[in-house]
C-alpha cells in the first residue's frame, strides 16, 4: 500500500509547510482537471512564475533557491581543481580566474533559466564533461582549442533545440525508462554523497573497490560532521519542518565550524601529503577577506577551430561528438528526475513547456566554453531546492542571484564544507527513489533496461552512461519479444548514436 503521507511526485519536505505538494501542470493550466477552480495570481510576480498555480509560495521559492544554491557552491571551488592541470603546451588556467567565471556564468545562466524557463532548475560547469576535458586537454589539444570544440557543441545543441529535436528525443523516451532514471539519479546523488564526504572511499588494498570510511571506520571529525548532519537533517525531513534541508546545511556548517576552531583539522590535501582525516574540500573556517575582486581574464580565451588544425577534422568531430552526447542526455536525465520530484510531468513522464529549458541548457553549453570553464549544464543538484519547496522559475532566479554574489563573496562561499552539504544529496537521493514502485515489474524485457539504467549511473558516476545502456537494452529486448512496433522511430536512432558512443575510444584510434 502506497505512503499517503507523500505524494507519488511532491516532496516529503515541500509538504512540510502544510500546502499541497505541487502536482499540477506548468503552463498556465493551474491545477490539473478535477481539482477544483484554477488558482487566481495575487499579483505579477505570481502570475509571470505561476507560483499559486503550482501550488507553492514566494517563501517557498526563496527558501528553495537559497537551498539549491548551498548544496551546489561547491563547483566554485571543484572546478578550479579539476581543471588546474596543464595542456599539451604546458599552460595551466588560474585558479582564482576559474573559480570566478564559474560562478559568473553559473550565476547568469541560472539567472536565464528561472526567467525564460521558468523552473526551479540551476546550472553550473558539469562535472561529467569537465572529466573528458580535462582529459583532452592534457593529451591532445590546449585549453583555448578544446574550449572552442565546447563551444562549438553548445551551438550545435542549440541548433537541435530551434529545430524541435531535443525535444522530440526528449519525448520519444518511453514512460518505463523516465522513471528508471529517476530513480537511477536517487542512488547516483547518494553517492555522490558518501563520496563526497569520504563515508566511502577507493579501496587503497584488497579485493573490494570501495571501503567504508577510513580501514573500514568512521574515523576522523569530518565523518562525524558528515553523520550528525545526515541524521539531523533525516529527522527534520521526516518531522516535516519548514525549510529542513537548508536548516540541515546551516547547522551542521556551523557544527564544523566549531569543531575545526577546537581540533584544527586542516585539508585533505596538503603540501606535505594526503591527511585522509582532514576535509575533503573546503575547511570551514571564518574568512579573514569577505569580498574579493572577481579575475575575468579567461572570459573569451578559445579558438573555435583551433582543434581542428591541430588533431585534425574527424578527430575534432568525434570529441565534439562525445561531448555533445553526455551534455544532451545528462540534460533529459535532470530534467525528468527534477520534474518528477517537484510533481511538473505530464502522464506521459514529459516536461509540459520544455522548449525554454532546454534552449537555456544549450545556450549554456556554449557560454561555459567561451568562458573557459567548460560547458555549463542543467544541475542535478537542483532536487535539493525542489525537496525544499521550490516549484517554480523564481527560485532559479534566486540561486542566480546568490552564484553572482559569490563572484565578489567566494571567501564566504568556501565556508561550507562538503560534508556539511553532502547529507542533503543522500536525503534527496531516499526521495527520488521512491518513485520505483512506478516501474513495471512483470515483463523482464522492460526490467532489464530499467536495471541497467539504474544502476549503471550510480556504478560508473554518468547519468549519461546510464541512459545509454538503457536505451540500447530497450530497443534490442523489445525487440527481441517482437514489440518492435511499439518503439518510437527516434529511439533507434538514439540507440545508434549510443552505440556510437560506447565504441568512441576504438573509432579515436581508428581516425
Amino acid at each position: 500500500m502506497p505512503d499517503k503521507s507523500r505524494s507519488t511526485r511532491g516532496s516529503t519536505a515541500a509538504g512540510a509547510d502544510g500546502g499541497t505538494p505541487a502536482d499540477v501542470l506548468a503552463g498556465g493550466t493551474g491545477a490539473r482537471r478535477g481539482d477544483g477552480p484554477q488558482v487566481r495570481p495575487r499579483n505579477g510576480l505570481d502570475r509571470y512564475f505561476e507560483i499559486s498555480a503550482r501550488r507553492s509560495t514566494v517563501a517557498r521559492e526563496l527558501r528553495g533557491g537559497l537551498t539549491t544554491f548551498f548544496t551546489m557552491a561547491y563547483i566554485v571551488v571543484l572546478n578550479p581543481i579539476i581543471l588546474s592541470g596543464a595542456d599539451v603546451d604546458g599552460n595551466e588556467l588560474p585558479f582564482a580566474s576559474v573559480a570566478a567565471v564559474t560562478a559568473l556564468i553559473a550565476g547568469v545562466m541560472t539567472l536565464l533559466m528561472g526567467i525564460v524557463g521558468r523552473y526551479p532548475f540551476a546550472l553550473a560547469t558539469g562535472l561529467g564533461i569537465n572529466a573528458i576535458v580535462a582529459v583532452f586537454a592534457a593529451t591532445q589539444l590546449s585549453w583555448p582549442e578544446i574550449m572552442g570544440l565546447v563551444v562549438l557543441e553548445g551551438l550545435l545543441i542549440t541548433v537541435l533545440v530551434l529545430t524541435g529535436f531535443r525535444r522530440a528525443v526528449f519525448e520519444a523516451i518511453p514512460p518505463q525508462l523516465k522513471t528508471s532514471i529517476a530513480v537511477g539519479i536517487g542512488f547516483f546523488l547518494t553517492i555522490i554523497g558518501l563520496v563526497d564526504a569520504g563515508f566511502i572511499r577507493r579501496a587503497q588494498e584488497g579485493v573490494v573497490p570501495i571501503s567504508f570510511g577510513i580501514n573500514g571506520q568512521l574515523a576522523g571529525w569530518p565523518l562525524l560532521v558528515f553523520v550528525i548532519g545526515l541524521l539531523l537533517t533525516a529527522v527534520l525531513v521526516v518531522r516535516k519542518v519548514r525549510g529542513a534541508l537548508l536548516l540541515g546545511i546551516v547547522a551542521t556548517t556551523v557544527l564544523a565550524i566549531i569543531i575545526e576552531a577546537i581540533a584544527d583539522v586542516g585539508p585533505t590535501f596538503t603540501d606535505d601529503g594526503v591527511n585522509p582525516r582532514g576535509w575533503a574540500l573546503q575547511v570551514p573556517t571564518l574568512p579573514e577577506d569577505v569580498v574579493s575582486t572577481p579575475d575575468l581574464s579567461l572570459i573569451g580565451n578559445f579558438s573555435l577551430f583551433g582543434g581542428f588544425e591541430r588533431i585534425g577534422v574527424i578527430a575534432a568531430l568525434l570529441i565534439v561528438f562525445s561531448i555533445m552526447i553526455a551534455d544532451f542526455f545528462d540534460t533529459v536525465g535532470t530534467v525528468t528526475a527534477v520534474g518528477a520530484e517537484a510533481g511538473l510531468l505530464d502522464e506521459k513522464r514529459n516536461l509540459p513547456r520544455s522548449q525554454p529549458v532546454l534552449l537555456v541548457d544549450s545556450l549554456a553549453a556554449a557560454a561555459g566554453g567561451a568562458g573557459s570553464v567548460s560547458s555549463n549544464t542543467t544541475y542535478i543538484e537542483s532536487t535539493a531546492g525542489v525537496a525544499d519547496g521550490a516549484r517554480t522559475g523564481l527560485a532559479s532566479v534566486v540561486t542566480g542571484v546568490l552564484f553572482l554574489v559569490a563572484t565578489l563573496f567566494s571567501p564566504l562561499v568556501q565556508v561550507v564544507p562538503s560534508e556539511a552539504a553532502a547529507p542533503v544529496l543522500v536525503i534527496v537521493g531516499a526521495m527520488l527513489i521512491s518513485q520505483i514502485k512506478n516501474l513495471a515489474w512483470d515483463d523482464m524485457s522492460l526490467v532489464i533496461p530499467a536495471f541497467l539504467t539504474i544502476s549503471l549511473m550510480p556504478f560508473t558516476y554518468s547519468i549519461t552512461n546510464g541512459i545509454g545502456a538503457g536505451v540500447v537494452s530497450f530497443v534490442l529486448l523489445r525487440t527481441a519479444v517482437g514489440r518492435a512496433r511499439d518503439i518510437h522511430p527516434l529511439m533507434w536512432l538514439i540507440a545508434l548514436l549510443f552505440l556510437v558512443y560506447f565504441l568512441l575510444e576504438p573509432l579515436q584510434q581508428l581516425f
